[in-house]
């Protein structure tokens, strides 16, 4: 089983395995008290014990009937795991941070070992593995180490390039004929000086030939380098092109909890400006550096084929440069991906700030706002101007160093040349090839600083796309009609698997039921809504929608079934008609003014100015709170949901807004499977059932009757809330 280590045979004989015992769980114990590393420990639990075996010695055992549960908590740079027996936390041990996420399911896998389901011992997230290397796969993705996919920064470029074949074929024939063209002008030269310049008998004709034959060629270069720049800007930017489209598809499949952890302009960034860098490197620089690098090896070989003691002089200062090169390219890289991280927050700040522009300016911190920008923005500007500095010094530095050669071999082969060694076209050309060897080695030793710069973009954009997608199809996954049963069983969920939200959750919900959600803030009720609508997988247990795994219906189309009427709905910048079009883009008209009908929204829309073709602004903030609800209400009624979500739907509206909507959600719920948090619990008394979530779990069922009857956690929060509404009324 994925989660074992792998323990030596001392190991083994040191738990006592009994008959019919089981290792299940084995993760390292690796951190002593003291806070130092130790080898060969671990925490071990097997179907009956719980065994400790620290630097190769077991040093305490617990029978797993003896304690009611095991559980582990996150530390500074470390987490810890205790047992709770007899209401008393008994400290187990410290492991490193990494493994926290292991440690969250002895806490699992022991309850459902008490339970006898010893099939779902190991979480679904480690249940898959490569049958050929064992590696742990998520779902049934496969492995990238054994399918041939090739991984690393240079496949990942390359796999950019596959398809646009064809174009980059062209541009390889232009660099082709790029270079011969530039080897082959000195050799014009040499017999331009030596062949016709020299000669005792003028040869104009000649002379005139040579000329017209170097314009031609220069011409011709002129012409195959703007082609190849225009080819090659268009292949930079079909590239960028596709990337932005794989980012943001890739965005939109990945979880919440990723899009939340990025700020959006961390995520603007990844979409177009990283893109754009990739593309500036393939059409400034990719391009040109085959052809660079085709040169510089045709002029070396040239060089020693001619004169191979002058290309020792001329070669003598490239390893220095070269060396300088690598030497500095980690501090390079370091640079640019300093100065995009501080891009980033940059453009974070300004996103957040715009935003919240209306909260800004209700608290007057217009100017706190403004300085802390501005030192956002300075340390942004420090960073990039010092990176600026360093390459304006470094680069002509660099090149300085290398022309120290050209000086030698003209010096050298003056002299040559002044004793009959070689002739004066000869010196020229060398001269010539020399020139042309350190410009290229100069245009190389500046790759690192462009390099790195499409490389960091390139691991920024890599950053999203190799993310695990949360949710999606798997392969025995198929399109199912929606009827309206849902059931949870046994289902565990945490944002962070160590840190459990919703544990072990039972609940059979029939067709058309209507479920009211209740419980204290941060109990899960808005998470059980998120499992419903399949934005999370549970990390346990399964839910299932008319008997069928929710895993194993197709994503798009669950999603095209369910309605969502949140507190605070998004409206996209744009008109009301699209707005409501949005879960139906091919609607009629009729079909959308029946659903604003429905949705008590038709009146309020035709006394605007455009009526439907009102722009409602960003986020739709130019409607009231209860205008906005009445839209996203025509908007889930238009899709005629079969699954529907309510999160606090009549919250923080006005009694005449209130009394609108609750006529509208009415109709909208008739028939349909309704799962509805409240925040005024007295909305809940039609509701066929009141689910009260409390310590992750659902600790009461019934209806409003029963519940109050029972006089339990429901009851109790009913009577707080009616205290509050009378003090409130008495003050008023």
């Amino acid at each position: 089983m994925i989660l074992k280590y792998d323990l030596t045979q001392d190991n083994l004989k040191l738990c006592g395995l009994q008959e019919g015992e089981e290792i299940y769980y084995c993760l390292p114990l690796d951190i002593d008290m003291k806070g130092d590393f130790r080898q060969n420990s671990y925490t071990i639990m097997t179907n009956r014990r719980l065994l400790i075996l620290e630097e190769g010695a077991l040093t305490r055992e617990y029978l797993l009937a003896d304690f009611e549960m095991i559980k582990s908590e996150p530390q500074i740079s470390c987490g810890i795991c205790y047992i709770v027996k007899d209401g008393q936390e008994i400290l187990v041990g410290r492991f490193s941070a990494k493994h926290l996420t292991r440690y969250s399911y002895l806490h699992r896998g022991m309850q459902i070992l008490k339970s006898g389901r010893t099939e779902h011992v190991i979480s679904r997230e480690y249940e898959h593995s490569c049958p050929k290397c064992g590696r742990a796969l998520p779902g049934t993705k496969e492995c990238p180490r054994c399918s041939g996919k090739r991984e690393g920064l240079l496949f990942t470029f390359l796999d950019m390039m596959k398809p646009h074949k064809k174009r980059l074929a062209v541009i390889l024939v232009l660099m082709l004929g790029a270079t011969v063209v530039t080897l082959a002008n000195p050799a014009i030269q040499k017999h331009l000086v030596d062949d016709v310049l020299l000669r005792e008998e003028k040869a104009y004709g000649a002379a005139i030939a040579c000329i017209l034959l170097m314009f031609a060629m220069s011409v011709g270069i002129v012409i195959i380098n703007a082609a190849k720049s225009y080819l090659c800007t268009r292949l930079g930017a079909y590239i960028s092109e596709d990337q932005r489209a794989k980012l943001f598809n890739k965005i939109q499949g990945l979880t919440i909890s990723f899009i939340n952890e990025r700020t959006p302009g961390e995520l603007m960034n990844r979409i177009i400006r990283d893109t754009a860098r990739v593309s500036e490197f393939v059409g400034n620089v990719f391009c040109n550096m085959f052809t660079v690098s085709i040169l510089f090896v045709c002029v070396c070989i040239y060089m020693l084929v001619l004169n191979w003691k002058l290309a020792i002089l001329a070669f003598a200062f490239a390893p220095l440069s070269v060396g300088i090169s690598m030497a500095w390219r980690k501090n390079i890289r370091k640079r640019f991906h300093l100065q995009g991280a501080k891009s980033d927050k940059v453009n974070g700040n300004l996103q957040d700030v715009i935003s919240g522009m209306a909260v800004v300016k209700s608290y007057g911190q217009e100017r706190r706002e403004a300085e802390h920008f501005d030192d956002t923005a300075e340390e942004f500007a420090r960073i990039q101007r010092n990176n600026e500095v360093f390459f304006a010094i470094f680069y002509p530095m660099l090149t300085f160093a290398m022309s120290v050669g050209t000086y030698l071999v003209t010096y050298y082969g003056g002299c040559q040349t002044l004793a009959g060694d070689m002739t004066p076209g000869e010196l020229m050309q060398y001269i010539n090839y020399t020139s042309l060897l350190y410009t290229y080695l100069g245009w190389m030793s500046n790759m690192p600083r462009m390099l790195m710069n499409m490389v960091t973009s390139l691991e920024r954009i890599g950053d999203v796309l190799n993310q695990e997608p949360g949710i999606y199809d798997h392969e025995d996954a198929v399109e199912h009609e929606i009827q309206g049963d849902i059931e949870f069983r046994n289902a565990s969920f945490g944002y962070k698997s160590y840190q459990p939200v919703l544990e072990n959750v039972n609940l059979k919900v029939k067709k058309g039921e209507m479920i009211g959600l209740v419980g204290a803030s941060g109990t899960g009720k808005s998470t059980l809504i998120n499992l419903i609508m399949h934005l999370y997988e549970v990390d346990d247990g399964e839910i299932l929608v008319d008997g069928i795994d929710i895993r194993k219906i197709k994503v798009e189309n669950y999603h095209s079934q369910i309605g969502v009427v949140l507190q605070e709905n998004f409206l996209f910048t744009g008109t009301i008609l699209n707005n409501i079009k949005f879960a139906k883009p091919d609607a009629t008209i009729e079909e959308v003014i029946h659903a604003a009908k429905m949705a008590n929204a038709h009146e309020f829309i035709c006394k605007l100015p455009d009526g439907y073709n009102t722009y409602v602004g960003e986020k739709g903030y130019t409607l009231s709170g209860g205008e906005r609800q009445r839209v996203a209400i025509a908007r889930a009624m238009l899709n005629n949901p079969r699954l529907l979500i309510l999160d606090e739907a009549t919250a923080s509206l006005d009694t005449e807004s209130e009394y609108l909507i609750q006529k509208a959600l009415g109709r909208l719920t008739e028939g349909k499977t309704t799962f509805a948090i409240a925040h005024r619990l007295s909305t809940l008394k039609d509701a066929d059932r009141v689910v009260v979530i409390d310590g992750h779990q659902i600790a009461e069922v019934g209806t409003h009757n029963e519940l109050m009857e029972k006089k339990g956690i429901y009851y109790g929060l009913v009577q707080a809330q009616l205290q509050t509404s009378m003090k409130a009324e008495a003050d008023a």
